[in-house]
């Protein structure tokens, strides 16, 4: 994400002099500058104070007074997490609804569906979107849905879902473990819609266990969940799994 720094000066506020006799002092507020960046905010506000010549034994004095807020962007802490959505052809989903009664998927169309959901590096399982683009040979949905992951809870997502490129969806909350979070998730289409895998990039909460944040599998056509995560036993899923 590219960083972007605004800058803003006020020329000079005022300058005034005050004749006494032979005393000639002048007074001058330098220019009010505040510098914005993506990491801090800095105020800087200068006053001196010069005589003249004839009073050179006045001292010349120079006041800085500075204010810096740390971004907060700087200070919150961003977990990568990595979850597969597998279509296993055996619960006959996404149902296609098309509500619109055309040809291609419209407006009004609807696609639910319920696909199993498996660590990034395919050895636990962890439980269970409309615009036709013909020059791309695939559609873009307005997806809202969620990510279950058994006891520790679950992240909810939505934004638009494409199935001919990589896409983003905002993370709008969770509960659980996952209370509080937000962010974004990458949606990398593998083989639509029987394949698909995500990278979360969480923010707002506690770190995440080690059991979800395995390494993982590079994602390719042939990716499988091992056998045992397909089977379900026990030392393959979390705990509360949701089938």
């Amino acid at each position: 994400m590219a960083s972007s720094s605004t800058t803003s000066s006020l020329k000079t506020l005022s300058s005034f002099s005050l004749k006494a006799s032979n005393f000639h002092p002048t007074a001058t507020i330098l220019p009010f500058t505040t510098s914005y960046s993506s990491s801090s905010l800095s105020k800087t506000l200068k006053l001196n104070i010069t005589t003249s010549p004839h009073y050179s034994s006045v001292p010349k004095r120079s006041f800085t007074l500075r204010s810096q807020a740390q971004s907060s962007s700087d200070s919150v802490k961003v977990q990568e997490l990595s979850v597969y959505e597998i279509n296993e052809r055996d619960r006959g989903s996404p149902a296609y609804l098309r509500l619109s009664q055309k040809s291609v998927n419209s407006l009004g169309d609807l696609v639910p569906f319920s696909n199993k959901l498996y660590t990034g590096c395919l050895q636990k399982r962890v439980g269970v979107l409309i615009q036709n683009k013909s020059e791309k040979k695939g559609d873009r949905y307005e997806a809202i849905y969620s990510f279950y992951f058994g006891d520790y809870g679950h992240i909810s997502v939505q934004g638009s879902y494409l199935t001919y490129e990589d896409t983003y969806l905002a993370v709008t909350g969770g509960s659980g473990i996952f209370e509080g979070a937000y962010g974004q998730v990458k949606l990398h289409q593998i083989i639509f819609p029987f394949k698909l895998f995500y990278t979360f990039y969480l923010k707002g909460i506690k770190d995440l266990p080690q059991e979800l944040l395995s390494k993982p599998v590079d994602p390719s056509p042939s990716v499988e969940p091992t056998p045992d995560a397909k089977a379900c036993h026990p030392h393959a899923v979390i705990s509360g799994f949701t089938d």
